[in-house]
């Protein structure tokens, strides 16, 4: 057993498997026997069900007792712990007051009476990298329970675990609340925009009319197969940012990574998230390359149309409220060309002179409000980085 640092006196360095009294993993009752579901009174959890805390109180699905009795669902007994370990959310972790069952995705692990739930609880999220590295990765991440048996533990004497947990807690709920604040401020500042978009628009509006987009607007529907071999400029939804009209996480890709095929646009054309719209996925490109068919790229029918003026007014969100009043699907709302070619869909058209002036006001506008989230953020990526730091100083004996 490689130690990670020494530690202080009195604890020592423990496999994963030495500290657990029970190990096991999840189970999925077969989804066609509608008799494990109904009447649901056990929460089951998967991936989606974990978030940034401590504790899991909520599964989005739930089973009944009859799957237990039938061996069909695991039952976890209170005081475990789970953590994902299959899946892009590999490392994860959860502690489970009550009893509750996990499908295939999720590790369960109890632990021995000398071991803290709270204190292992913590050391997992220390050690998430750790798990992360440690999966194989094939189609998807996996650590398994021979990788997770593994996995080193600190082991201090009991009463010094529940005094850690007690400091962590503390420093933590104060850590945490000022996160929340700071991310109620950008919340609020993009609404702010928001309104000051649904503002200008609305008065274009009354002094303009409504123009139909596919009188002034196309889309443009040229696709093309990647080559393995080459380079392109591939761009995803997950490479624009919601509501700021942003490219974030982009670099060049190549053809075999991409693979099916994909829309080509140009500089100068705005793109347009179509799958899941509620997200308001917009950008002006400013270089050619290929983009996920669920983006749509708009280009001007002729020059009396600024292309960064379309962008803010797809940004607003009286737009986004008509797109959503007119997608098609339920669970993944989508917007429609149907939509797009009906009189549904309109912008207000002043002349391009005043189209400019609009984009000059909205822009200067817009890097304020960046400014100001920007720091937001930098505050939020501190007390971030501040909690691995105190993680650091309660697994060294130093907190």
């Amino acid at each position: 057993m490689s130690e990670l640092y020494k530690l202080p006196k009195g604890w020592e360095w423990k496999n994963i498997s030495d500290v657990i009294s029970d190990i096991k993993t999840g189970t999925t009752p077969p989804k066609k026997e509608q008799k494990y579901y109904d009447n649901p009174t056990i929460n089951w959890f998967s991936p989606s069900d974990f978030g940034e805390h401590k504790e899991l109180t909520y599964s989005k699905n739930k089973i009944n007792k009859i799957a237990i009795v039938d061996k069909k669902a695991k039952i976890y007994q209170p005081n475990s712990l789970l953590l994902v370990a299959i899946g892009a959310t590999v490392g994860k972790i959860g502690i489970i007051r009550e009893e509750a069952s996990s499908n295939q995705q999720i590790t369960v692990m109890s632990f021995k009476n000398n071991i803290n739930i709270d204190f292992s609880y913590y050391w997992f999220v220390k050690i998430k990298q750790i798990i992360i590295d440690t999966a194989s990765a094939a189609t998807l991440p996996i650590i398994n329970q021979k990788g997770i048996k593994s996995l080193l533990f600190p082991l201090p004497p009991l009463l010094e675990q529940k005094r850690i947990v007690s400091k962590l807690d503390n420093l933590f709920c104060k850590i945490d609340k000022a996160i929340i604040l700071l991310q109620n401020n950008i919340d609020e500042i993009d609404a702010f925009m928001g309104s000051v978009l649904n503002d200008v628009f609305e008065e274009l509006e009354k002094q303009y009319g409504k123009t139909s987009i596919s009188s002034v607007m196309k889309i443009n529907n040229q696709t093309i197969v990647p080559d393995d071999n080459k380079m392109y400029n591939y761009v995803g939804l997950e490479n624009i940012e919601s509501n700021s009209g942003k490219l974030v996480d982009y670099a060049p890709s190549i053809g075999k990574d991409i693979k099916s095929s994909k829309v080509h646009f140009e500089k100068g054309m705005v793109l347009y998230g179509k799958l899941r719209p509620y997200l308001n996925k917009v950008w002006i490109a400013d270089f050619d390359g290929i983009a996920t068919t669920e983006i749509l790229p708009f280009f001007p029918i002729d020059n009396n149309l600024s292309m960064e003026y379309v962008k803010h007014y797809f940004l607003s969100p009286k737009y986004l409220a008509k797109v959503m009043s007119n997608c098609s699907g339920a669970r993944m709302p989508r917007l429609t060309t149907k939509f797009i070619k009906s009189n549904e869909a309109y912008i207000p058209m002043p002349s391009l002179k005043i189209q400019q002036k609009v984009v000059t006001y909205l822009d200067e506008i817009s890097q304020k409000i960046e400014k100001i989230k920007s720091v937001q953020k930098d505050k939020m990526e501190n007390l971030t980085k501040l909690k691995v730091s105190i993680l650091d100083q309660a697994f060294r004996g130093e907190l």
